[in-house]
């Protein structure tokens, strides 16, 4: 709140540019962000998965004015055992030297590499994205499950194949009294947008499963679609993420077992379920909205000594 922002998408940049003389669109990137510094004069530039701007770009602002911040955000798994980890760590780490800070959604000492100034990211939340209260609804189905073969891939892969997968499908032989909703495997094909608002909102549960081995506080953005809209949320307690999440506002689980045990037993009890259901919703949006993470981002960049909810 109260500040003036500029939001430039580099990928639609370099879609639009693509041309003989610029054959990846990068030149008309890099020379557009230079322009647009001089006229916007920011304080603070902030990069997220912005794969295209270059190092000298952001050099060369250094070299316009020396006390501009730079910082950048990235939201994919970084572990040893998580998903693409060579293709992420290269990523991440390409202008980690030259930004002021880094953010990342794992805890940066799970991380086997150093990267400068990091800082845990935990995924935010905003009401007018997170907008339903499944709690309060009466929902044909039990649990939602929902992956895919890639964000950018809206439909399923042929020859791909999920780890994930095998859990579920276990997951699922053995509640046989429970309905699941599952997407992205199976041969059912992911759910996004409106559409996917749309079927999450038929669910009492959802399950927190993000790809890779479970490492501290990581997870995709499922967690705040499936805890953000009130949904009792199952997560695995290798997370850790019971450092800040209660089991007062969601359910830890130790292994497949104790998962399916949980899930039938609040498959039947609907005043427990909603109670944390509902709890869990309040906190995230409480405390992990948008506004709080961003000015996180801010504080952590220009050095300011704060406390947020996720640093107990």
């Amino acid at each position: 709140m109260g500040h003036n922002v500029l939001s430039l998408s580099d990928r639609d940049i370099i879609n639009r540019s693509k041309s003989l003389t610029d054959i990846y669109g990068t030149v008309t990137l890099n020379k557009k962000i230079i322009d647009i510094f001089k006229t916007f004069k920011p304080n603070i530039i902030v990069l997220g998965h912005a794969d295209g701007v270059s190092k000298e770009t952001l050099l060369e602002i250094k070299k316009l004015d020396k006390n501009i911040k730079l910082t950048q955000w990235f939201l994919d798994p970084v572990t040893k055992y998580g998903p693409d980890y060579l293709k992420n760590k290269n990523r991440v780490l390409h202008k980690s030297k030259i930004v002021d800070a880094t953010f990342v959604t794992t805890h940066p000492k799970a991380i086997n590499f150093k990267i400068k100034n990091s800082h845990f990211l935990p995924n935010p939340c905003d009401e007018s994205l997170e907008v339903l209260k499944n709690y309060n609804q009466k929902c044909n189905k039990d649990v939602f499950f929902g992956m895919s073969h890639g964000v950018h891939r809206g439909t399923l892969k042929k020859g791909k194949f999920d780890k994930r997968e095998l859990f579920i499908n276990k997951l699922i032989r053995n509640c046989e009294d429970v309905k699941f909703d599952i997407y992205g495997m199976n041969e059912i094909q992911p759910v996004w947008g409106s559409k996917f608002i749309k079927t999450i909102a038929n669910s009492k549960m959802g399950l927190n499963l993000s790809r890779g081995e479970a490492v501290k506080y990581y997870s995709s953005d499922r967690i705040v679609q499936l805890i953000g809209n009130g949904l009792l949320t199952f997560i695995d307690k290798k997370t850790k993420l019971n450092d800040f999440i209660s089991t007062k506002e969601a359910v830890f689980y130790n292994n497949m077992d104790d998962l399916i045990k949980k899930i039938k037993i609040f498959k039947k009890n609907d005043k427990k379920r909603i109670r944390i259901a509902r709890a869990g919703r309040n906190m995230y949006h409480k405390y992990f909205n948008s506004t709080l993470v961003a000015n996180y981002i801010i504080d952590r960049t220009l050095g300011i000594k704060s406390k947020y909810y996720w640093e107990k």
